[in-house]
């Protein structure tokens, strides 16, 4: 399940999401994930899910690798669910057994905030898809260059999230590999109390943070190899700029707010 993470991972392409500027495509998500926090009803979220399979077919990306890679939050969104149905109270009952009962608002509640979880995950996972990772540097810094008047380091914290940001699966798939290292010696993660279960993660944590530290040490030395020394003086090769589809792609998404807090109110 580990490899099955979407979030960080890069799949070259031509298409019309990958050709737009990263700065666009940043700003967009914010501005989606305002308006999924806007929606609150079944035909607001059913707009939300046809906008983002539409980005999804614009991407030319798999909806099935979209669709595995939320496998690690499945269970997230389980227990969302249930906990809503167990808590949420209130509207027409729809099933009772002595104390426990579900009712209408219980059941929407979870239905609306698995499927912002489940947005903002794909949402968050197609940028990553889509866009090279010295792009979304570029684009990061850009964003933050009106903070270099407050003596911040933009350069290196938008160098510092985009490598955190990339460094996800590698470090998914450096765990699934001492997992089952660990399992062909014999432990076991899944039997046994909860008590029991986190004393089998401690020989999975330990090599990772090793490997983790081994990593960002490779990196820092490769980085000193070919010359870096920060965000002064810097030159790019590639230059980013706003073409009529990134103004384009800002334009709905307002609209899509505007339209949502019209619906809303």
């Amino acid at each position: 399940m580990l490899q099955n993470v979407a979030i960080g991972q890069y799949v070259p392409g031509n298409s019309t999401v990958h050709r737009l500027d990263p700065r666009s495509k940043l700003i967009f998500i914010v501005l989606f994930a305002i308006a999924v926090f806007l929606a609150n009803s079944y035909a607001a979220y059913g707009l939300l899910v046809l906008f983002i399979i539409g980005a999804i077919g614009l991407s030319r990306i798999s909806l099935a690798y979209i669709i595995k890679g939320l496998q690690p939050v499945w269970f997230l969104m389980l227990f969302t669910v249930i906990i809503h149905l167990l808590l949420t109270k209130g509207g027409e009952v729809y099933f009772r057994i002595g104390w426990f009962s579900i009712e209408e608002v219980g059941v929407r509640q979870a239905i609306f905030i698995s499927l912002r979880l489940g947005l903002l995950v794909v949402i968050s996972s197609l940028l990553t898809l889509t866009t090279a990772p010295m792009d979304l540097t570029d684009g990061l810094e850009r964003l933050f260059a009106p903070l270099k008047k407050l003596k911040m380091p933009v350069h290196e914290v938008a160098l510092m999230m985009s490598i955190a940001l990339r460094f996800i699966p590698t470090l998914l798939e450096e765990t699934d590999k001492i997992m089952k290292a660990q399992q062909s010696r014999g432990a076991d993660f899944t039997n046994g109390s909860l008590l029991k279960r986190v004393q089998h993660m401690v020989p999975i944590v330990i090599p990772l943070f090793i490997s983790s530290f081994r990593r960002a040490e490779e990196l820092a030395l490769a980085m000193e190899a070919r010359g870096y020394r920060g965000g002064t003086g810097r030159t790019r090769l590639r230059q980013l700029s706003f073409t009529g589809k990134d103004v384009w792609v800002l334009i709905v998404a307002v609209a899509l707010i505007v339209l949502l807090g019209w619906w809303r109110s």
